[in-house]
């Protein structure tokens, strides 16, 4: 943990949560959801600051990026005026990202209420996926090809609102086109386009749609989110992901996150961020303070 002194590093995705406090239907539903990863059940305890500087102990985390939580989706902005409070109190998180749902005849005024806060940088709003790649079906209701999900996209360029997009790698060619048709909105793609099959027909697939969307200069990538499932994390097996990610996308367009506390199920963080710092370890320096720090800073407008 030597290299964490140094190091500043912006913590581009991370969740607090009060479980005592609000609803997230995602961590009290019966029987519990069915995560990505596995069993959700160490998740559903509150997430608050102190956790969160529990577990990042040791490095020199200078600002946060709170996403959007699955809170109550009755009620979007409510999650962003407990963050205020929470801001208040804590000082935590530094910026935040609202949710919001693009084909509901509420978004207007979802975005406006997220806009109303200084220190929400976008929204995020996960589109219907297809489960597999020959599933897609372009124009399906709550996609990113269905007409009333991009008139809904449509108002975030007139908030300033950015847009982190979680979808499987499958669905890049409709981010790609999404991008060229609102150039003045950015997009983060989130979790490294959810490489989770690492057969090498599943990641040919995942290059090559990541090379798609990284072909629009309004999107960059967050590289988060590695979990497999029934493994624990490891740098040796997230390699090649992370250096095929930056090759593609460029040092200046990728970010490192943590995606605590829900990557927490795989790996403490730091065996996340030092498993990073490996991998990356034969960059220039400059291009490492870009991945850890100056990107995130940049794409999601902070002051550090």
């Amino acid at each position: 943990m030597a290299m964490t002194q140094a190091l500043a590093i912006v913590d581009a995705h991370q969740h607090f949560w009060d479980l005592d406090r609000n609803r997230y239907p995602w961590l009290s539903e019966e029987p519990p959801a069915n995560f990505r990863y596995g069993a959700i059940g160490p998740l559903r305890r509150n997430y608050l600051p102190r956790d969160y500087l529990a577990d990042s102990a040791g490095y020199r985390v200078i600002a946060t990026v709170h996403m959007e939580a699955e809170w109550d989706p009755r009620d979007p902005v409510g999650e962003t005026r407990w963050l205020a409070e929470l801001r208040r109190e804590t000082g935590f998180p530094t910026v935040g990202v609202g949710q919001a749902w693009f084909g509901r005849d509420d978004v207007g005024e979802v975005l406006a209420g997220h806009a109303g806060y200084g220190f929400i940088r976008g929204v995020r709003q996960k589109p219907k996926s297809a489960a597999s790649p020959e599933a897609v079906v372009l124009g399906s209701p709550g996609a990113m090809s269905d007409p009333r999900w991009r008139d809904g996209y449509a108002l975030l360029e007139r908030h300033g609102l950015s847009y982190d997009l979680q979808a499987p790698w499958w669905h890049m060619g409709e981010a790609a086109e999404l991008a060229r048709d609102f150039p003045r909105t950015p997009i983060i793609v989130d979790h490294t386009a959810l490489p989770a099959d690492r057969s090498a027909d599943g990641l040919a697939g995942w290059r090559k749609a990541l090379e798609t969307v990284a072909a629009e200069p309004n999107v960059t990538l967050k590289i988060s989110g590695l979990g497999i499932r029934g493994e624990r994390w490891s740098a040796e097996k997230n390699a090649p992901i992370v250096r095929d990610a930056i090759r593609i996308f460029g040092a200046d367009r990728c970010m490192f996150a943590s995606n605590f506390p829900v990557d927490g199920l795989v790996g403490s963080f730091d065996t996340i961020f030092s498993g990073f710092k490996s991998i990356v370890a034969g960059l220039a320096e400059d291009q490492q303070r870009r991945l850890f720090r100056d990107n995130a800073i940049r794409v999601y407008r902070l002051n550090c």
